[in-house]
């Protein structure tokens, strides 16, 4: 489960990294990008060989996971039996890390609809409006607008804003417990990690959570 744990949150960096091109749409950097970079962006992310396995991959790895971390419940539940007779609370263990059962299935439910709004209609039903770039003329797919229309509902972007936030709970007890089931016990090492999976957990949660908001108070939209 660690290994698959640490494949998903590189895929988080280099996902995170692609989704943020929409940014490049705003008047700081470029106000009449509309989209382009980021549309070239998945385009190649979309069409690379190489890109295409891993996608596969992907999708094993996390079937796997999911699977994975429920075994672990259930089996951690058979276990112990019943409950301490004294809960230590938070003395013995922050809330998400014994909720990651929970918060799994949470974003697992997410990523469902998430796949839905954008994995299908650019990858199986083809149904996405095209658009050309003059500098070399080649059509791909208009996620940006895509993005921009799906993002206009309110209830939409709420559901995603709780996708984003069972994210962050779920990478910071996973960040580091992956680490130390990987074999990482010195304390100044497990401490190092445990403080930059903070950092990574909140700056790309926040980063994703930023999209939605973005695009439907129109920070970020199509001339």
């Amino acid at each position: 489960m660690a290994l698959t744990g640490l494949f998903l949150i590189s895929f988080l960096v280099v996902h995170v990294g692609l989704n943020a091109c929409i940014f490049y749409d705003l008047p700081y950097f470029d106000a009449h990008d509309n989209g382009e970079m980021f549309n070239k962006a998945a385009h190649f992310m979309g069409s690379a060989v190489v890109i295409r396995i891993m996608e596969i991959g992907l999708f094993l790895f996390l079937i796997i996971h999911t699977i994975q971390g429920w075994q672990l419940e259930v089996q951690n539940r058979r276990r112990r039996g019943h409950g301490y007779q004294k809960p230590l609370g938070e003395r013995g263990s922050k809330w998400y890390s014994r909720s990651m059962a929970i918060l799994g299935t949470l974003l697992f439910l997410f990523l469902v609809m998430h796949i839905a709004h954008f994995w299908v209609p650019s990858r199986i039903t083809q149904d996405l409006s095209p658009v050309v770039y003059n500098n070399n003329g080649t059509e791909v797919h208009n996620l940006f607008l895509r993005m921009f229309d799906v993002f206009q509902n309110p209830l939409i972007v709420i559901l995603y804003l709780l996708g984003c936030l069972s994210l962050a709970y779920h990478l910071m007890h996973g960040f580091s417990s992956a680490f130390r089931t990987m074999g990482v016990h010195n304390r100044k090492y497990i401490s190092m990690l445990r403080g930059f999976g903070y950092f990574f957990s909140i700056a790309v949660s926040l980063l994703f959570a930023l999209m939605p908001i973005s695009m439907y108070l129109h920070w970020v939209s199509p001339n």
